[in-house]
């Protein structure tokens, strides 16, 4: 990882260190001014009276190792007795493993050093001897404290993946008093930092800001460098407090003999090594009173954490993403990936870290699951950071927004359809402005003005603006905005799907007649089923993972045959299909717009134009198919889709490659199409939108839900002995709060 880039330093002071213990803290800070001037005069005030070392430029030290330094400075005076400043317990509390004494005037005569560090060793362990309670705590606290800065600098945050050489970070740089606020931070405030990618800037300047106890909704288009904030996060590459744990949930866990439960209840360590170091005792406890003694402590200490309770949560977890007894108690290397990202994410909300960060945490979850899942956080204590395309579960648990937008984040207060109301407010004001601006410049060039001149006006006109608004916010007078730029045109990011107009067809068109089905050595996953549509059907079919509901589709279309029973299909009937895998065929030489044209034989423009419409940038219309994103290649499959005008679509879990704003113009596009529908999908927003029918799939059958998606997702959250929360409730509160 690049070195951290901080505010240009000044000058570094010709001065002796002296044996005051003020003064250091003094030239510590000094050496941690902007200031490009030599302060000699100054320096020769502040001396102390006390003898010093012979005047020696000290050895130049990184940014990074001043901080440190004045870190441990700091702590060390805090763990001292009673705030000597005597130049011999200076230098005493100078001593630490691997780190470079200060000078003092012991460090004169060199002849007779070793003896007189000897004497000062058998003192100095004396008076540790001698320590109160008090005085062990704040030791302790440095150590973790300092355990914590190394961390900081060195490991990351927990649950992450290293970052490789193509991002650049540059960060404000924090001076002694703020690394002392930092010790014992709740929130997280980063100021100004810069984040690129291969030369390409993703932040800049710009600020992050996490309060204790708040949920967070990170949005804004994709490739935008969401995840790429979160990595960064988790990495701590940023200057995160280093008492605030990070938890990134990027990655499965790892396949070995130890059952998911186990895996789950392993990530706590505190824990684990209790129970390993009782199991020691316990084969120990006839030698002796002591052992008895340490056993009952460690007894206690798993008391007080709660460690009976443990399994049950661990179990609690793992049913509410989808894992019956079985599955718990089956070791991880029999689990597919997905499954084993299930397990991943168990383990983070059994550790409860202080800021749990989720990336897209619904896309590897079956519709059951992001309900439970949902209703889990929206009563969860710690900090969440959430990227997510779901908008239903943003409104349900976020009580803030964090806007990623022309690399700057902005917040607001709310879940997700406040935050879209406020956006299109704040647009709007935005255009408005920027009318005014080119209303403006058109008269001035109208006056006889030059376009040069007009334009330096109104860039004069908009930095009185600006200030102006400074002042009513408080803002710092010498805080460098940076040179006022004529407003830009605000740019809007539209989809718009369109499905084409279909003939009516006699229904029924499709259907599935006294159907049974299961695979070769495999029980029955279907008996007896009845099922059809016709052209104006909503469907979505629901139900946990593993009951079958792929299988169901590909007996619906053909695609397997039915052991018993039939399955009918009108012979003039078009079906187009849309998965979470369509797009993987998309590996050919040929760009996107070359493959629809000789597909459907398009002319360009009406090519570009297809495509434009489903969200695909401009400039990914000429690349090469087998170089797109799976984003991209799924807008393409998309596109195709609809220009095979089908009668019928079928779409399974279609919104794992899109964001917020396709799946809108997804689920507007069909509401307006006039064929028929059915839909297996974990988006409770597309599901509710599209009015559709909740079919679910459940003891070898399939059957109709009364009473829509609430009643539905009540059945859920009572059949796993969970409390049923009203999501616009919850919402709501936290956001008053």
């Amino acid at each position: 990882m690049p070195p951290k880039k901080g505010k240009k330093g000044g000058k570094k002071q010709d001065e002796d260190w002296g044996d005051d213990d003020n003064k250091i803290e003094e030239k510590m800070k000094n050496l941690m001014m902007n200031d490009d001037e030599e302060n000699n005069s100054d320096e020769e005030e502040k001396k102390p009276e006390t003898k010093t070392a012979p005047s020696s430029k000290p050895k130049k030290m990184s940014k990074k190792e001043q901080a440190r330094k004045m870190a441990e400075k700091i702590l060390t005076e805090n763990a001292s007795e009673d705030g000597d400043s005597d130049s011999e317990e200076s230098v005493k509390k100078s001593k630490k493993k691997g780190k470079k004494k200060v000078a003092s005037d012991e460090d004169e005569n060199t002849g007779s050093d070793q003896e007189s560090d000897n004497e000062e060793d058998e003192k100095q362990n004396n008076k540790a001897k001698a320590l109160t309670h008090k005085e062990k705590k704040a030791l302790e606290k440095k150590k973790k404290f300092e355990a914590e800065m190394d961390r900081i600098t060195k490991k990351g945050g927990e649950g992450h993946s290293a970052l490789d050489a193509n991002f650049t970070v540059a960060q404000a740089f924090k001076t002694g008093a703020a690394l002392t606020q930092m010790e014992n931070a709740v929130d997280i405030k980063i100021d100004k930092f810069s984040i690129a990618a291969k030369g390409k800037d993703l932040f800049t300047n710009a600020s992050l800001l996490i309060a204790q106890g708040r949920k967070y909704g990170l949005v804004g288009p994709n490739g935008h460098g969401k995840t790429t904030l979160l990595r960064h996060i988790g990495n701590r590459a940023l200057q995160i407090p280093p008492n605030i744990d990070v938890l990134y949930c990027e990655q499965e866990v790892g396949a070995d003999e130890r059952s998911a439960l186990q895996t789950v209840l392993d990530a706590d360590e505190k824990r684990t090594a209790l129970l390993k170091k009782a199991a020691e005792l316990e084969k120990q406890q006839d030698k002796g009173k002591n052992v008895a003694e340490n056993l009952t402590e460690v007894y206690e200490e798993l008391r007080a954490i709660g460690a009976d309770q443990a399994e049950p949560k661990a179990r609690r977890l793992l049913a509410g993403l989808g894992f019956d007894k079985e599955m718990q108690d089956r070791s991880t290397n029999k689990f597919s990936g997905g499954w084993r990202m299930r397990v991943s994410l168990a383990r983070a909300l059994f550790i409860e870290p202080t800021l749990l960060m989720l990336d897209e945490p619904t896309n590897h979850l079956d519709l059951n699951a992001v309900i439970w899942l949902d209703n889990y956080l929206q009563t969860y204590k710690k900090t969440l950071l959430i990227v997510s395309h779901d908008q239903s579960f943003l409104d349900n648990v976020c009580t803030d927004i964090i806007h990623l937008d022309q690399c700057k984040l902005w917040y607001y207060k709310g879940n997700y359809s406040m935050f879209k109301k406020m956006e299109i407010q704040k647009r709007r004001e935005r255009l408005k402005d920027y009318e005014k601006q080119e209303k403006k410049l058109k008269e001035l060039k109208a006056s006889g003005s030059s376009k040069k001149k007009a334009e330096s006006k109104q860039k004069e006109a908009l930095t009185r603006k600006q200030q102006k608004n400074q002042t009513k916010l408080h803002k710092n007078d010498d805080e460098d905005t940076g040179p006022t730029e004529l407003l830009e045109r605000p740019k809007e990011y539209i989809v718009k799907f369109r499905f084409p107009e279909v003939s009516q067809l006699q229904p029924p068109i499709l259907g599935l007649y006294n159907v049974t089905y299961n695979y070769p050595g495999q029980p029955k996953l279907f008996k007896k089923v009845e099922f059809g549509i016709d052209m104006e059907s909503r469907v979505a079919i629901v139900g946990p993972n593993g009951v079958g509901k792929s299988t169901f589709l590909k007996l619906l279309l053909g695609d397997l045959e039915p052991i018993e029973g039939e399955a009918r299909k009108n012979l003039r009937l078009k079906v187009g299909r849309f998965d979470q895998h369509s797009g993987e065929h998309l590996t050919a030489e040929e760009s996107a717009a070359e493959y629809l044209m000789r597909l459907f034989n398009l002319p360009l423009e009406k090519a570009r134009k297809q495509l434009g419409s489903f969200g695909l940038q401009s400039h990914a219309h000429t690349v090469k198919m087998k170089d797109l994103s799976g984003g991209q290649k799924a807008r393409v499959a998309l596109a195709e889709l609809t220009l095979s005008a089908p009668d019928v679509i079928i779409l399974d879990e279609p919104t794992n490659n899109l964001d917020i704003e396709s799946i809108d113009a997804l689920a507007e596009a069909i509401t307006e199409y006039e064929g028929g529908v059915i839909i297996v999908s974990h988006d409770e927003r597309l599901i509710r939108d599209t009015n559709c029918q909740l079919w679910v799939i459940e003891e070898q059958g399939i059957s109709e839900i009364d009473g829509g998606f609430d009643e539905y997702r009540k059945e859920v959250l009572e059949e796993l002995g969970e409390e049923v929360f009203n999501p616009s409730v919850i919402a709501n509160k936290a956001i008053e709060q």
